[in-house]
């Protein structure tokens, strides 16, 4: 009884000092991002994305695999934007309801985030139009193409339409597996934002969770030319859940993310709180 409530005041601490951070954060997008360069945007993303998970007790472990071009990864939380952010800041592909959420919808939009309109053939296109642009400025663009969230066990299948921006920009596709794991080291369900979880009980269930960790394995990136997007979602697909399957003696070293080890990327983009690619741009 004890023990549960002293993870009860935690997790209440925990979220009081969240509200704080995410004020801290729409602060510094309305007040200092208008005047500093893009490359000290990136630079803050990833602190405050950073700061975000070790402030709801969130440790993060990486490999040391360089992410680049279009980031493809399996899709468990919204807590996966800022796992990703804080190892290197990304644009992320959002479904356009997001932008009307109340403060993260405006976060969002303030951030470089690239929205996909729902059922417009025109908006699909120009979204496209939009990230094939970003790659070929050689910014970093991140992507859940299960287009929408599981409880991690298993890597749902993908979506073809968002591959075909890497073809069209001649950029490589970089496959991402993102894992949460309690104290002992087995599969976190606390993260999993699926099923008729609310935004609000899953925020509770990280902040409750004693010892959480996020881990992200990125792989060798795969090439985007000479295939079509249904092979290279396949393909993607395939390595992402062939790494899950493997035993945990198996996988990649990892080691602490802090800012002072994050990975540094080619020339990225920005933020968001993302759902994943919208049913207009389905395969």
């Amino acid at each position: 009884m004890l023990k549960n409530s002293f993870a009860e005041l935690r997790a209440a601490f925990r979220l009081a000092r969240v509200g704080l951070h995410l004020a801290w954060g729409m602060a510094t997008v309305a007040f200092v991002y208008p005047f500093v360069t893009q490359r000290l945007r990136l630079a803050l993303k990833q602190r405050w994305s950073w700061q975000l998970l070790e402030t709801l007790g969130v440790r993060l472990y990486a490999n040391r695999q360089r992410l680049t071009g279009l980031v493809a990864a399996n899709h468990i939380s919204f807590l996966d934007i800022f796992v990703i952010n804080a190892v290197m800041p990304a644009a992320f592909v959002s479904k356009d309801d997001v932008r009307h959420w109340p403060l993260i919808g405006w976060l969002c939009a303030h951030t470089g985030t690239l929205f996909l309109a729902r059922g417009s053939r025109a908006a699909a296109a120009q979204a496209r139009a939009d990230i094939v642009e970003r790659l070929r400025a050689g910014d970093l663009v991140a992507i859940f193409p299960e287009g929408t969230t599981s409880d991690g066990a298993q890597v749902l299948p993908f979506h073809g339409a968002l591959f075909q921006s890497a073809i069209d920009a001649g950029r490589p596709v970089t496959p991402v597996l993102l894992r949460y794991t309690d104290t002992s080291g087995q599969r976190s369900r606390a993260p999993a934002y699926d099923g008729e979880v609310t935004m609000v009980q899953c925020l509770w269930a990280i902040a409750r969770a004693d010892g959480l960790t996020a881990h992200l394995e990125a792989l060798p990136p795969q090439p985007a030319d000479e295939v079509d997007r249904r092979h290279l979602a396949a393909h993607v697909h395939r390595l992402i859940a062939s790494r899950l399957a493997r035993p945990a003696a198996d996988r990649a070293v990892e080691t602490p993310v802090d800012l002072a080890g994050a990975l540094q990327s080619d020339a990225p983009p920005t933020d968001n709180p993302n759902p994943g690619p919208e049913a207009s741009l389905r395969a």
